[in-house]
């Protein structure tokens, strides 16, 4: 919603609220309503809706938010809603925690396509916008009258109403295009730039087919996602096609070929949901897939290769089966002739240097994989502070030996050291740059797990381990304890190192804002997974873990 109209969102409310009722309704309007849900918001919806996103105003679910963050991030949360609420009820006396909190309950936007007339076949790329219909719960009758009451002074806007069905209509007028509400059985507000729009959202009120019963929707809707102290909500029941039709819409955008939409259709529903509970903030997504569709092997991981990684690390990629990605990828680009001439440019090149694509890289990466950042202010990493390993684990020892001796030979010829040493009782070899120290290096871990290592001080670091490994320190099992296992792997962040680098490189050039240092404080990490019981289904889930509040 553009900024001109939320200036006049307010007395819009009020104006709707007044007309829907009286003093005479007192005892009426008294009594709450239950249907300030998702799936009541639903039925109000029109089924042409492509996606639906259903914000809780549960104040408990909220303030759980007050018991993380150092005071400086949340004065600057509370100064950001403070200057929101000033911005929008601008040039009045009112007040949201006084007189719109208390009657406001959960509130849906869905995103409708624009009207038939005004997209046809012979112009599809468009630059319409969707309708946003908002679907605002009213939680407490009597409070949303007495808030209509205290606005009926307000003379910024215009009003003029219509009768569309029975139901009243509200056009108001500001600076902006005109803004169309109505109220639905005293218990929902509806509220939308098009008229078209409620329109519909009324012949949905009086019988025809809503989101709520769309096919795909019903079942997002009902099923949900379990997350506790919900804070928002996110429903898409037909993926590929609210890719399609927005696509069209965007004028600035190409029209998809044909194999990225059957990638996209891949994807038949999704829901997620994001809620707030004792390890911060945490995000939860069930993908529908349709089985025939979908040619990625899910492959779970039992995450030992997480405990090769030492405790400096502080971000994290790791999984299972690079091999069998890149077969899938391999098989489907056929169907993509820029990705298949592409795949066969590199296996062209790579033959020059005596190297099978599929072979020598990638056929023997067929078990676990990690890929980590890595403090170290040593050699040539003094400057940035920081090193990258991979670390892979192989069934086929022969087949990475020989892959690395090719690699080797390779860098004999770019003029690079190629040297041995032996470092924590384990052979590794190093690229050394005269007078500068290695600027790569690899070894064996043990019989079936080998490393790549960017930095010298990172392969000592990894061959030779003094500390903890990274799946034993404290950061790394707050923030991935409570996610689901079994899972296909790990990306994980380590905020506080994380910031250490960032800092270290900022100062170089500008030094951070102290907002954006106070947000990074109050983050103690980013973990994410996915899961896949089966062909027709992949759950993510992520954490932000925050810090508990150390207080004022």
């Amino acid at each position: 919603m553009s900024e001109k109209k939320s200036s006049f969102l307010i007395p819009v409310i009020g104006t709707t609220v007044i007309l829907a009722g009286g003093i005479a309704a007192y005892m009426y309007l008294k009594g709450g309503t239950e249907s300030s849900s998702p799936l009541g918001s639903a039925k109000l919806v029109p089924a042409t809706a492509l996606m639906a996103t259903y914000i809780d105003t549960n104040p408990e679910s909220w303030n759980k938010l007050q018991q993380f963050g150092t005071p400086q991030a949340q004065q600057l949360l509370t100064k950001g809603l403070k200057d929101f609420n000033q911005e929008i009820l601008s040039d009045s006396k009112i007040s949201y925690e006084a007189d719109i909190k208390p009657w406001v309950g959960g509130v849906m936007i869905a995103v409708l396509p624009p009207e038939a007339k005004k997209v046809s076949q012979a112009n599809l790329r468009s630059s319409e916008e969707p309708n946003i219909l908002l679907v605002v719960g009213i939680k407490d009758k009597l409070a949303a009258l007495n808030f209509a009451n205290k606005l009926k002074e307000q003379k910024n806007v215009k009003t003029q109403e219509s009768d569309y069905k029975g139901q009243k209509i509200i056009e108001t007028k500001g600076q902006g295009q005109p803004t169309y509400t109505t109220v639905l059985n005293n218990d929902h507000l509806l509220l939308t730039s098009n008229k078209q729009a409620v329109e519909k959202a009324i012949d949905t009120y009086k019988g025809e087919p809503s989101f709520a019963t769309k096919e795909g929707a019903s079942d997002i809707l009902n099923k949900s996602v379990d997350v506790k102290n919900s804070l928002a909500q996110i429903y898409v029941p037909d993926y590929a096609n609210m890719v399609q039709q927005l696509t069209a819409l965007n004028s600035q955008t190409r029209q998809l070929p044909p194999q990225t939409m059957a990638q996209i259709k891949q994807v038949k529903s999704l829901v997620a949901a994001v809620g707030v509970d004792d390890a911060g903030l945490r995000l939860k997504a069930v993908v529908n897939l349709d089985p025939q569709l979908n040619k990625f092997q899910y492959e779970t991981t039992p995450a030992k290769i997480v405990g090769q990684f030492p405790g400096e690390t502080f971000a994290l990629a790791s999984g299972k089966g690079i091999s069998k990605t890149w077969q899938t990828l391999v098989e489907q680009s056929k169907d993509y002739p820029e990705l298949n001439q592409g795949l066969q440019q590199a296996r062209s090149q790579l033959k020059n240097f005596q190297l099978d694509l599929d072979k020598d890289i990638f056929g023997w990466m067929n078990g676990e994989f990690g890929f980590g950042a890595i403090q170290s202010n040593q050699g040539l990493l003094a400057n940035v502070g920081f090193g990258g390993a991979l670390v892979l684990d192989t069934s086929d020892r022969q087949t990475a030996e020989s892959t690395f001796t090719k690699l080797d030979n390779l860098a004999k010829q770019q003029s690079l050291n190629v040297a041995q040493r032996t470092i924590g009782g384990k052979n590794v070899t190093e690229w050394q740059i005269p007078q500068q120290g290695a600027l790569l290096a690899h070894g064996w871990l043990d019989d079936d797990t080998v490393f790549l290592a960017i930095g010298g001080p990172i392969a000592e670091t990894l061959a030779d381990r003094k500390g903890q490994a990274l799946d034993q320190t404290d950061t790394f099992k707050t923030v991935t304890s409570s996610l689901q296992t079994p899972n296909s792997g790990y990306f994980y962040l380590d905020m506080d190192k994380t910031t250490t680098i960032i800092e270290r490189l900022a100062a170089q050039s500008q030094p951070l804002p102290s907002e954006a240092t106070a947000i990074l404080a109050s983050i103690r990490g980013l973990g994410v997974t996915v899961t896949s019981p089966n062909k027709s289904i992949t759950q993510m889930e992520m954490l932000l873990s925050l810090k508990p509040s150390t207080g004022k």
